[in-house]
């Protein structure tokens, strides 16, 4: 009888605290409204690209979104296209010094602060979208990348993938090397150090510059990404010839950079969250960008008159040759660069036996 009492006593009890109680200031209060709401953490994320572009900057925005829901809303980040709070180039210096907690764009654009984040983007007849990630995520290629952003309290995550980029957009055609010397053309990365090594001159301008300045001659060609983001920045406009393939990005990477203090604050569970959604957005843009390309490239063709063009074979040689003395060169900056150097070249090499096996034996038989 005692036992049964206690079981009552105690289930009235626990109907008391779920259905509320009344305070000595008649105020009714419940288990759920009494617990304190979760703090909600607000992060401002400043990216490379023009508001609402199409594949990158819906990508950033993307990111923001994923956090957000897959926290419950713990995380809330406002997005900030190029231009908005600080210009498209001063990306990596706002999360650095946590003006900004996060951000979205591409690691060659960052040159200037170590040579080897050109590696995380792109490199020259390198790797594809696919071999890139198997570097990052499963040979020591992301280990690396966060090595070299360390000194500076970032934390970079691949986070976007274009797939192999066209060459450019020119004003004259390409016949042989010859052409590519004097000419002006906005290439960032190694692939502008090649060209420079060609007879050209690389210029650096974020994407929504390269319209005016195309149109304007202050640059006499650009490569950008693909059919997809040129059809968008109306690039047909301002250059005759679209020029194949993308030597020089053959699958470049986008990066989220996250200040560490930032991520070091967050409770683990919402760390892995803001990790985890860098690599479904990763997964989403190359996707995203294989899907929208051709379409967009038959409509340049089709309705623009444009003239999709193939780089000379003699051409494509000579590039590749500068390319590799190039890599070499920029390996020797200093010992870190010479290791992500070493990583990555090998990685290629383990890599291309499986990729010509398979890849490229499939393409050539479905013809």
């Amino acid at each position: 009888m005692n036992r049964r009492h206690f079981l009552t006593a105690a289930g009235f009890a626990g109907a008391a605290a779920l259905v509320g109680c009344t305070s000595d200031k008649g105020q009714t209060t419940t288990a759920a409204t009494a617990a304190q709401p979760a703090e909600v953490v607000k992060w401002k994320m400043v990216t490379t690209w023009p508001k609402n572009f199409p594949g990158l900057g819906t990508g950033a925005e993307n990111l923001a979104r994923l956090i957000h829901e897959m926290s419950g809303g713990r995380i809330e980040v406002k997005v900030y296209a190029a231009g908005e709070l600080v210009p498209a180039l001063e990306v990596f210096d706002t999360v650095s010094r946590g003006t900004a907690q996060i951000g979205h764009g591409g690691a060659y654009y960052w040159k200037a602060k170590h040579e080897a984040t050109q590696f995380f983007t792109s490199v020259p007849f390198g790797l594809t979208a696919q071999e890139m990630n198997a570097w990052l995520f499963y040979g020591d290629g992301l280990a690396l990348w966060q090595e070299v952003y360390a000194p500076f309290g970032l934390v970079p995550m691949p986070c976007g993938n274009t797939g192999v980029q066209m060459a450019g957009w020119f004003n004259k055609e390409i016949h042989g090397i010859a052409d590519l010397k004097g000419l002006k053309m906005r290439i960032p990365g190694l692939g502008g150090e090649v060209l420079r090594r060609a007879g050209g001159t690389p210029v650096n301008l974020p994407g929504g510059e390269l319209f005016t300045a195309l149109q304007s001659g202050t640059i006499d060609a650009t490569e950008w990404v693909g059919p997809y983001n040129d059809l968008a920045f109306g690039l047909h406009k301002a250059a005759k010839y679209y020029y194949a393939p993308g030597w020089h990005e053959p699958g470049s990477t986008m990066e989220a950079i996250i200040n560490k203090a930032a991520l070091d604050a967050l409770p683990k569970d919402l760390q892995s969250i803001v990790l985890n959604a860098c690599k479904v957005v990763n997964a989403d843009m190359l996707a995203e960008f294989m899907a929208r390309n051709n379409q967009a490239l038959e409509t340049l063709k089709k309705e623009h008159g444009v003239q999709v063009r193939t780089l000379p074979d003699d051409v494509i040689a000579e590039l590749k040759k500068l390319s590799d003395e190039v890599l070499l060169e920029v390996a020797k900056h200093d010992p870190l660069t010479q290791k992500v150097y070493d990583s990555f070249t090998a990685f290629r090499a383990r890599v291309k036996p499986w990729t010509d096996a398979s890849e490229v034996a499939y393409l050539k038989a479905r013809g």
